[in-house]
Protein backbone atom coordinates (compact mmCIF):
# COMPACT_ATOMS: atom_id res chain seq x y z
CA UNK A 1 0.00 0.00 0.00
CA UNK A 2 2.96 2.32 0.54
CA UNK A 3 3.66 2.66 -3.19
CA UNK A 4 -0.02 3.34 -3.89
CA UNK A 5 -0.29 5.92 -1.10
CA UNK A 6 2.78 7.71 -2.40
CA UNK A 7 1.26 7.91 -5.88
CA UNK A 8 -2.19 9.03 -4.72
CA UNK A 9 -1.09 11.66 -2.18
CA UNK A 10 1.49 13.24 -4.50
CA UNK A 11 0.22 16.57 -5.91
CA UNK A 12 -0.24 16.63 -9.67
CA UNK A 13 0.10 19.79 -11.75
CA UNK A 14 -3.59 20.75 -11.54
CA UNK A 15 -3.70 20.15 -7.79
CA UNK A 16 -0.71 22.45 -7.31
CA UNK A 17 -2.57 25.26 -9.09
CA UNK A 18 -5.83 24.57 -7.27
CA UNK A 19 -4.04 24.49 -3.92
CA UNK A 20 -2.40 27.87 -4.49
CA UNK A 21 -5.45 29.60 -6.02
CA UNK A 22 -8.47 27.70 -4.64
CA UNK A 23 -9.90 27.93 -8.16
CA UNK A 24 -11.07 24.95 -10.20
CA UNK A 25 -8.80 24.02 -13.10
CA UNK A 26 -10.70 22.12 -15.83
CA UNK A 27 -9.36 18.59 -16.05
CA UNK A 28 -11.16 17.60 -19.24
CA UNK A 29 -10.80 18.79 -22.86
CA UNK A 30 -13.74 20.58 -24.48
CA UNK A 31 -14.76 17.59 -26.58
CA UNK A 32 -15.26 15.38 -23.55
CA UNK A 33 -18.46 17.00 -22.29
CA UNK A 34 -21.59 18.90 -23.24
CA UNK A 35 -22.63 22.01 -21.34
CA UNK A 36 -26.29 22.87 -20.86
CA UNK A 37 -28.19 24.88 -18.25
CA UNK A 38 -25.06 25.38 -16.16
CA UNK A 39 -24.30 21.65 -15.91
CA UNK A 40 -21.70 19.50 -17.66
CA UNK A 41 -22.60 16.11 -19.11
CA UNK A 42 -19.51 13.91 -19.34
CA UNK A 43 -19.41 11.80 -22.51
CA UNK A 44 -18.45 8.17 -22.98
CA UNK A 45 -16.04 8.56 -25.90
CA UNK A 46 -13.34 10.49 -24.04
CA UNK A 47 -13.04 8.15 -21.08
CA UNK A 48 -13.25 4.74 -22.72
CA UNK A 49 -10.83 4.74 -25.64
CA UNK A 50 -9.66 1.11 -25.84
CA UNK A 51 -10.79 0.36 -22.29
CA UNK A 52 -13.94 -0.67 -20.44
CA UNK A 53 -13.11 0.95 -17.11
CA UNK A 54 -11.63 4.36 -16.32
CA UNK A 55 -10.19 5.15 -12.89
CA UNK A 56 -8.86 8.51 -11.75
CA UNK A 57 -8.01 10.42 -8.60
CA UNK A 58 -10.25 13.43 -7.98
CA UNK A 59 -8.19 16.63 -7.99
CA UNK A 60 -8.17 18.24 -4.54
CA UNK A 61 -8.33 21.84 -3.22
CA UNK A 62 -11.14 23.33 -5.38
CA UNK A 63 -14.89 22.92 -5.83
CA UNK A 64 -15.80 20.63 -8.72
CA UNK A 65 -18.77 22.00 -10.72
CA UNK A 66 -22.22 20.49 -11.07
CA UNK A 67 -22.17 17.72 -13.66
CA UNK A 68 -23.71 14.45 -14.80
CA UNK A 69 -22.59 11.41 -16.82
CA UNK A 70 -23.70 9.02 -19.55
CA UNK A 71 -22.42 6.10 -17.50
CA UNK A 72 -22.42 4.55 -14.04
CA UNK A 73 -19.85 6.10 -11.70
CA UNK A 74 -18.46 4.91 -8.37
CA UNK A 75 -16.80 7.38 -5.98
CA UNK A 76 -14.64 5.56 -3.45
CA UNK A 77 -13.41 7.55 -0.44
CA UNK A 78 -9.93 6.09 -0.15
CA UNK A 79 -8.90 8.55 2.56
CA UNK A 80 -10.51 11.44 4.46
CA UNK A 81 -13.96 12.72 3.49
CA UNK A 82 -15.83 14.53 0.72
CA UNK A 83 -18.88 16.82 0.81
CA UNK A 84 -21.11 16.58 -2.24
CA UNK A 85 -24.47 17.87 -3.43
CA UNK A 86 -26.21 14.98 -5.20
CA UNK A 87 -29.55 15.58 -6.89
CA UNK A 88 -30.01 18.53 -4.52
CA UNK A 89 -29.16 16.54 -1.37
CA UNK A 90 -26.14 17.40 0.78
CA UNK A 91 -24.15 14.23 1.47
CA UNK A 92 -20.80 13.51 3.12
CA UNK A 93 -18.74 10.57 1.98
CA UNK A 94 -16.46 9.23 4.73
CA UNK A 95 -13.29 7.18 4.49
CA UNK A 96 -13.99 3.68 3.22
CA UNK A 97 -17.45 4.54 1.88
CA UNK A 98 -18.59 4.02 -1.68
CA UNK A 99 -20.99 6.25 -3.61
CA UNK A 100 -22.78 4.69 -6.57
CA UNK A 101 -24.12 7.29 -9.03
CA UNK A 102 -26.49 6.15 -11.76
CA UNK A 103 -26.21 7.52 -15.29
CA UNK A 104 -27.93 10.89 -15.46
CA UNK A 105 -27.38 11.61 -11.75
CA UNK A 106 -26.25 15.21 -11.09
CA UNK A 107 -23.68 16.10 -8.44
CA UNK A 108 -21.04 18.63 -7.46
CA UNK A 109 -18.08 18.16 -5.10
CA UNK A 110 -16.84 20.64 -2.49
CA UNK A 111 -13.12 21.32 -2.30
CA UNK A 112 -11.25 18.46 -0.66
CA UNK A 113 -8.15 18.77 1.51
CA UNK A 114 -4.64 17.36 1.63
CA UNK A 115 -5.67 14.04 3.21
CA UNK A 116 -8.87 13.59 1.20
CA UNK A 117 -8.36 11.08 -1.61
CA UNK A 118 -11.48 10.40 -3.69
CA UNK A 119 -11.23 7.79 -6.43
CA UNK A 120 -13.54 7.89 -9.48
CA UNK A 121 -14.36 4.58 -11.16
CA UNK A 122 -16.30 4.80 -14.43
CA UNK A 123 -17.80 1.94 -16.45
CA UNK A 124 -18.17 1.86 -20.21
CA UNK A 125 -20.90 -0.80 -20.28
CA UNK A 126 -24.18 1.13 -20.25
CA UNK A 127 -26.02 -2.02 -19.19
CA UNK A 128 -24.36 -1.58 -15.78
CA UNK A 129 -26.76 0.70 -13.95
CA UNK A 130 -28.85 0.90 -10.80
CA UNK A 131 -31.69 -0.66 -12.79
CA UNK A 132 -29.41 -3.56 -13.73
CA UNK A 133 -28.35 -4.07 -10.11
CA UNK A 134 -31.93 -3.96 -8.89
CA UNK A 135 -33.14 -6.41 -11.55
CA UNK A 136 -30.63 -8.98 -10.28
CA UNK A 137 -31.61 -8.43 -6.67
CA UNK A 138 -35.33 -8.45 -7.44
CA UNK A 139 -35.13 -12.08 -8.59
CA UNK A 140 -34.09 -13.17 -5.10
CA UNK A 141 -35.59 -10.63 -2.72
CA UNK A 142 -39.14 -10.11 -1.50
CA UNK A 143 -38.02 -6.81 0.03
CA UNK A 144 -36.70 -5.54 -3.26
CA UNK A 145 -39.82 -6.62 -5.08
CA UNK A 146 -41.84 -4.53 -2.62
CA UNK A 147 -39.50 -1.56 -3.02
CA UNK A 148 -39.88 -1.60 -6.78
CA UNK A 149 -43.65 -2.01 -6.77
CA UNK A 150 -44.72 0.11 -3.82
CA UNK A 151 -46.71 3.20 -4.71
CA UNK A 152 -44.00 5.45 -3.31
CA UNK A 153 -40.97 3.68 -4.75
CA UNK A 154 -40.60 5.46 -8.07
CA UNK A 155 -40.36 8.93 -6.59
CA UNK A 156 -38.54 7.83 -3.44
CA UNK A 157 -35.70 5.62 -4.61
CA UNK A 158 -32.68 7.74 -5.36
CA UNK A 159 -30.39 7.81 -8.36
CA UNK A 160 -27.54 7.03 -6.01
CA UNK A 161 -26.62 4.84 -3.05
CA UNK A 162 -23.96 5.38 -0.39
CA UNK A 163 -22.54 2.08 0.85
CA UNK A 164 -20.86 2.05 4.25
CA UNK A 165 -18.22 -0.21 2.73
CA UNK A 166 -15.77 0.55 5.53
CA UNK A 167 -17.98 -1.87 7.48
CA UNK A 168 -18.01 -4.41 4.63
CA UNK A 169 -14.46 -5.84 4.42
CA UNK A 170 -15.04 -7.76 1.17
CA UNK A 171 -16.04 -4.64 -0.75
CA UNK A 172 -13.20 -2.54 0.63
CA UNK A 173 -10.61 -5.22 -0.13
CA UNK A 174 -11.85 -5.60 -3.70
CA UNK A 175 -11.85 -1.83 -4.29
CA UNK A 176 -8.34 -1.43 -2.89
CA UNK A 177 -7.09 -4.26 -5.09
CA UNK A 178 -8.69 -2.77 -8.22
CA UNK A 179 -7.18 0.65 -7.46
CA UNK A 180 -3.75 -0.84 -6.78
CA UNK A 181 -3.76 -2.80 -10.04
CA UNK A 182 -4.91 0.25 -12.02
CA UNK A 183 -2.48 2.81 -10.68
CA UNK A 184 0.61 0.62 -10.27
CA UNK A 185 0.09 -1.13 -13.64
CA UNK A 186 1.82 -4.41 -13.07
CA UNK A 187 1.75 -7.33 -15.51
CA UNK A 188 -1.79 -8.61 -16.22
CA UNK A 189 -3.35 -5.70 -14.27
CA UNK A 190 -6.12 -5.16 -16.82
CA UNK A 191 -7.07 -8.82 -16.74
CA UNK A 192 -7.09 -8.91 -12.94
CA UNK A 193 -9.33 -5.81 -12.79
CA UNK A 194 -11.73 -7.42 -15.26
CA UNK A 195 -11.96 -10.49 -13.03
CA UNK A 196 -12.54 -8.43 -9.88
CA UNK A 197 -15.44 -6.39 -11.29
CA UNK A 198 -18.11 -9.15 -11.27
CA UNK A 199 -17.16 -9.91 -7.66
CA UNK A 200 -17.49 -6.23 -6.73
CA UNK A 201 -20.93 -5.92 -8.31
CA UNK A 202 -22.09 -9.17 -6.73
CA UNK A 203 -21.14 -7.81 -3.31
CA UNK A 204 -22.97 -4.55 -4.08
CA UNK A 205 -26.08 -6.44 -5.20
CA UNK A 206 -26.07 -8.27 -1.86
CA UNK A 207 -26.26 -4.96 -0.02
CA UNK A 208 -28.26 -2.60 -2.24
CA UNK A 209 -31.74 -3.54 -0.95
CA UNK A 210 -30.71 -2.75 2.62
CA UNK A 211 -29.53 0.75 1.72
CA UNK A 212 -32.52 1.55 -0.52
CA UNK A 213 -34.90 0.26 2.15
CA UNK A 214 -33.22 2.47 4.76
CA UNK A 215 -33.58 5.48 2.44
CA UNK A 216 -37.26 4.73 1.94
CA UNK A 217 -37.85 4.13 5.65
CA UNK A 218 -36.25 7.43 6.58
CA UNK A 219 -38.22 9.44 4.03
CA UNK A 220 -41.70 7.91 4.17
CA UNK A 221 -44.71 7.50 6.44
CA UNK A 222 -44.95 5.16 9.40
CA UNK A 223 -47.15 2.87 7.27
CA UNK A 224 -44.39 2.34 4.70
CA UNK A 225 -41.79 1.93 7.45
CA UNK A 226 -43.90 -0.69 9.20
CA UNK A 227 -44.47 -2.58 5.96
CA UNK A 228 -40.75 -2.64 5.30
CA UNK A 229 -40.16 -4.07 8.78
CA UNK A 230 -42.73 -6.79 8.11
CA UNK A 231 -41.09 -7.76 4.83
CA UNK A 232 -37.57 -7.71 6.31
CA UNK A 233 -38.81 -10.04 9.05
CA UNK A 234 -40.35 -12.42 6.50
CA UNK A 235 -37.20 -12.37 4.36
CA UNK A 236 -35.03 -13.29 7.35
CA UNK A 237 -37.32 -15.95 8.85
CA UNK A 238 -39.43 -17.28 5.98
CA UNK A 239 -38.65 -20.95 6.72
CA UNK A 240 -40.40 -20.98 10.10
CA UNK A 241 -42.23 -17.67 10.53
CA UNK A 242 -45.94 -17.60 11.41
CA UNK A 243 -48.39 -14.73 11.64
CA UNK A 244 -48.43 -15.16 15.43
CA UNK A 245 -44.64 -15.02 15.76
CA UNK A 246 -44.44 -12.01 13.42
CA UNK A 247 -47.12 -10.15 15.40
CA UNK A 248 -45.32 -10.91 18.67
CA UNK A 249 -41.95 -9.74 17.30
CA UNK A 250 -43.38 -6.51 15.88
CA UNK A 251 -45.68 -5.83 18.83
CA UNK A 252 -49.01 -5.95 16.97
CA UNK A 253 -52.30 -7.77 17.40
CA UNK A 254 -52.36 -10.76 15.02
CA UNK A 255 -55.61 -9.77 13.30
CA UNK A 256 -54.49 -6.14 12.96
CA UNK A 257 -51.21 -7.22 11.34
CA UNK A 258 -52.99 -9.56 8.94
CA UNK A 259 -55.37 -6.82 7.78
CA UNK A 260 -52.54 -4.26 7.59
CA UNK A 261 -50.47 -6.50 5.29
CA UNK A 262 -53.41 -7.26 3.01
CA UNK A 263 -54.36 -3.59 2.75
CA UNK A 264 -50.84 -2.42 1.88
CA UNK A 265 -49.64 -5.20 -0.42
CA UNK A 266 -52.79 -6.90 -1.74
CA UNK A 267 -51.27 -10.16 -0.48
CA UNK A 268 -52.05 -12.17 2.63
CA UNK A 269 -49.29 -12.88 5.14
CA UNK A 270 -49.10 -16.50 3.96
CA UNK A 271 -48.86 -15.41 0.33
CA UNK A 272 -45.91 -13.13 1.13
CA UNK A 273 -44.14 -15.91 3.03
CA UNK A 274 -44.70 -18.35 0.17
CA UNK A 275 -43.49 -15.76 -2.31
CA UNK A 276 -40.19 -15.47 -0.43
CA UNK A 277 -39.94 -19.27 -0.19
CA UNK A 278 -40.40 -19.48 -3.96
CA UNK A 279 -37.65 -16.91 -4.57
CA UNK A 280 -35.29 -18.79 -2.28
CA UNK A 281 -36.11 -22.14 -3.87
CA UNK A 282 -35.70 -20.80 -7.38
CA UNK A 283 -32.28 -19.36 -6.57
CA UNK A 284 -31.12 -22.77 -5.33
CA UNK A 285 -32.63 -24.52 -8.34
CA UNK A 286 -30.92 -22.16 -10.80
CA UNK A 287 -27.52 -21.95 -9.12
CA UNK A 288 -26.92 -25.32 -7.40
CA UNK A 289 -27.27 -29.03 -8.10
CA UNK A 290 -28.99 -29.66 -4.77
CA UNK A 291 -31.77 -32.27 -5.19
CA UNK A 292 -35.22 -30.71 -5.48
CA UNK A 293 -36.48 -32.71 -2.49
CA UNK A 294 -33.80 -31.19 -0.28
CA UNK A 295 -34.56 -27.69 -1.58
CA UNK A 296 -38.24 -28.16 -0.75
CA UNK A 297 -37.32 -29.04 2.81
CA UNK A 298 -34.64 -26.34 3.05
CA UNK A 299 -37.02 -23.48 2.19
CA UNK A 300 -39.66 -24.67 4.66
CA UNK A 301 -42.23 -26.75 2.74
CA UNK A 302 -43.45 -30.08 4.08
CA UNK A 303 -45.92 -30.85 1.28
CA UNK A 304 -44.11 -31.65 -2.00
CA UNK A 305 -47.27 -31.62 -4.10
CA UNK A 306 -48.16 -28.15 -2.87
CA UNK A 307 -44.61 -26.94 -3.55
CA UNK A 308 -44.65 -28.16 -7.17
CA UNK A 309 -48.08 -26.64 -7.75
CA UNK A 310 -47.03 -23.28 -6.31
CA UNK A 311 -43.71 -23.29 -8.17
CA UNK A 312 -45.45 -23.95 -11.50
CA UNK A 313 -47.95 -21.18 -10.77
CA UNK A 314 -45.15 -18.74 -9.87
CA UNK A 315 -42.61 -19.44 -12.64
CA UNK A 316 -44.74 -21.18 -15.33
CA UNK A 317 -42.27 -24.08 -15.29
CA UNK A 318 -41.52 -27.01 -13.03
CA UNK A 319 -38.17 -27.10 -11.18
CA UNK A 320 -36.61 -29.74 -13.48
CA UNK A 321 -37.72 -27.76 -16.53
CA UNK A 322 -35.90 -24.70 -15.15
CA UNK A 323 -32.73 -26.74 -14.64
CA UNK A 324 -32.93 -28.28 -18.10
CA UNK A 325 -33.13 -24.81 -19.68
CA UNK A 326 -29.70 -23.84 -18.33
Amino acid sequence: MEALNKKLFRLNSKEKIQKSTGTFVPDLPNGSFLKENGSMELLNDYFFKNKDIYISKHNRFADYPYHTHQFLELNYMYSGSSEQVIEGNKETLHEGELLLLDSGCHHSIKATGEKDILINILFRDQQISLEWLTSIKKKNSLLFDFLLHSSVSEQSLKKYIIFQSAQIPHIQQILNQIITEYFLEEEFSSRIITLYLPILFTELVRKCDTYLADDLTNSQSSTTSTMLEVIKLIESNYRTITLTSAADTLGYNKNYLSNFIKKNTNFTFTELVNKQKMLAANLLIETTSTPIELIIEKVGFSNKTYFYSLYKKTFNLLPNEVRNKK
